[in-house]
């Protein structure tokens, strides 16, 4: 299994509007494709004014095969004009990342 952690960065004074957006605009249309988050969050310490999602996926090709499936969605693509619209996010980070053998995750 690996882990797509992703962290975004938003203007100060912007990230209830960015999270607002998401939730009205793109969560259906990203778990439809990606499934639940194994975690989101907004950080309260360290590097302020972002949130953070991880996904699991059980290879490389499950996750290019759901992203590109996510990508071809209208309702997604909806989604990120409005995004880029509102302007919020400034920054975005992505690990790939392995479990290790002595904890696995629920899915």
């Amino acid at each position: 299994m690996i882990f797509d952690m992703r962290t975004y960065v938003c203007r100060p004074g912007t990230i209830n509007a960015q999270l607002k957006l998401y939730e009205e605009f793109g969560k259906a249309p990203q778990t439809k494709h990606l499934g639940q988050p194994v975690f989101y969050a907004v950080t309260e310490t360290g590097l302020v004014n972002s949130f953070v999602h991880i996904w699991a996926y059980d290879d490389a090709g499950d996750r290019a095969k759901k992203r590109a499936a996510m990508m071809a969605d209208p309702d997604w693509q909806v989604y990120l004009k409005k995004s880029s619209e509102l302007g919020a996010l400034i920054q975005q980070n992505n690990s790939i990342m392995n479990e290790v053998p002595f904890f696995k995750v629920k899915r």
